[in-house]
């Protein structure tokens, strides 16, 4: 999956939003406010941080080279995930879409009624 690709499925999710908040480099993607995604646009090859739940983060680690503990993140709740490796583009989605479920669901009530209504 190119950058283009990501950004647009990044893009195409409810809620989301992309911000520069660190420097003209390192893109964000947020949900209601939240950060779910960031990638440096200078990274190559080109890699992402994503959301992971703890568990579930070892066990990627443990079978998928790609997937490292989170470059500049807290290692136990990111992961930096090669996108230009091996990954079939269905699991990249779904690392993409677990990172995005995993921050919705620890927005406020009030933001998730929000999210809902968009």
């Amino acid at each position: 999956m190119n950058i283009e690709a990501f950004r647009e499925y990044c893009l195409s999710k409810k809620g989301v939003t992309e911000e520069f908040p660190f420097d003209e480099t390192t893109l964000v993607f947020k949900v209601m406010g939240k950060m779910f995604v960031l990638t440096g646009l200078n990274r190559l090859p080109f890699s992402v941080n994503l959301k992971c739940d703890p568990d579930k983060s070892i066990e990627l680690r443990e079978f998928h080279p790609e997937i490292e503990p989170g470059y500049h993140m807290s290692k136990k709740h990111w992961n930096t995930v090669n996108f230009s490796g091996s990954l079939a583009t269905d699991m990249l989605y779904e690392l993409i879409d677990h990172s995005y479920d995993l921050v919705a669901s620890g927005l406020t009530k009030k933001a998730k009624q929000e999210l809902d209504n968009l």
